[in-house]
């Protein structure tokens, strides 16, 4: 959600400012692109400015996917600026909305935290933890933030390992453990004399930066492009050209999917699937001054796509419906045991 790219390699203000103008360009995007517009003038330091975009977003009339991550980030900057008050009321106001999305759970705790609030952080971790993870056997992806900060603030606060500490650990795949990076001990040695004390520090703080970075900073996907039947019936009416492209829905999808396990076999991370409209495909054509029948735009509206946020990451996870939009678990319908049942 937030750049984390140094100030002197970046104009953060500028970024803001080109993200805003896209945000203009494609609406229905307009979300998450001032988001990070927001988190790139937090980044300059002008936090007034960034609040104001999240004020912005908050009062938008069309409505907000994620209205309870937007407040998050709200109060996380406030607090930033003297405004500890309100910062307080909206992160009160986030924990009784009980929302359903990790990530404004982890900000609010992350906010608590960084003023010493540990105990109302652990509270709630805890609180989003209990919500969300009851009852799960295999935590998605998005939910490791919020057990990795729990534990780190309970390991701070010297409580024993619980159940959810222990899941936290197996979770964890860097080389150094939880328990290590988490250690409030740590602390002391930033104060020694001893050069090997401080060497083992700063690999401490690396192995911990590397697994934020891959936790809350991960990269748009490499995208392959999927249009839905009605969809790509609009498309290939309006662009016939494009026939080549796309002989039927069905042998899309398979294509789709098999461009996919190729990259996957290549060794390419971080994959998903981005699902066109034609609207929004002949808007970027026209921005990029071309024809929609050029069949060349068409990895390129995938890319931009990704960039925008709106890849669906791929493989889905374990029970998930499939990407190809047919509502059928991804297992029974494009996953690799019913194309092994077809195939037979």
């Amino acid at each position: 959600m937030r750049p984390d790219t140094p100030a002197e390699n970046v104009d953060h203000s500028a970024e803001a400012a080109r993200l805003e103008r896209t945000a203009g360009l494609y609406p229905e995007d307009a979300e998450a692109l001032l988001l990070r517009a927001a988190a790139h003038l937090e980044l300059s330091g002008d936090r007034a400015a960034a609040t104001t975009l999240y004020d912005r977003l908050l009062s938008s009339p069309a409505g907000l996917d994620g209205p309870a991550l937007v407040r998050a980030l709200k109060a996380s900057n406030l607090w930033e600026y003297g405004h500890e008050a309100e910062a307080r009321a909206i992160i009160d106001g986030v924990r009784t909305a009980a929302p359903r999305d990790p990530a404004p759970w982890v900000i609010a705790a992350e906010a608590l935290e960084a003023h010493d609030e540990l105990e109302a952080a652990q509270e709630t971790f805890t609180e989003g933890a209990r919500l969300l993870l009851t009852g799960v056997t295999e935590p998605p992806y998005a939910t490791h933030p919020l057990l990795y900060g729990r534990h780190r603030v309970r390991r701070m606060l010297g409580a024993p390992h619980d159940d959810w500490d222990r899941l936290a650990d197996t979770l964890h795949s860097m080389p150094v453990t939880l328990d290590e990076l988490h250690d409030p001990g740590r602390v002391w040695s930033l104060g020694s004399d001893d050069p090997a004390d401080l060497e083992a520090e700063i690999s401490l703080l690396r192995a911990e930066l590397g697994a934020h970075r891959e936790a809350l900073s991960r990269p748009f996907p490499v995208a392959v492009l999927h249009w839905p039947a009605d969809e790509l019936a609009e498309l290939l009416d309006s662009h016939p050209a494009l026939a080549a492209e796309y002989p039927s829905p069905a042998e899309h999808s398979a294509t789709v999917e098999d461009a996919l396990r190729e990259l996957a076999a290549s060794g390419t991370p971080n994959l998903g699937v981005v699902h066109g409209t034609v609207p929004s495909y002949e808007a970027f054509a026209a921005s990029e001054a071309a024809s929609p029948s050029d069949a060349s735009l068409l990895p390129q509206y995938a890319t931009t796509l990704a960039a925008r946020g709106r890849a669906t990451a791929w493989p889905p996870e374990r029970g998930a419906e499939c990407w190809c939009g047919s509502g059928r678990p991804y297992a029974e319908c494009h996953g690799p045991g019913a194309r092994a049942a077809e195939a037979g």
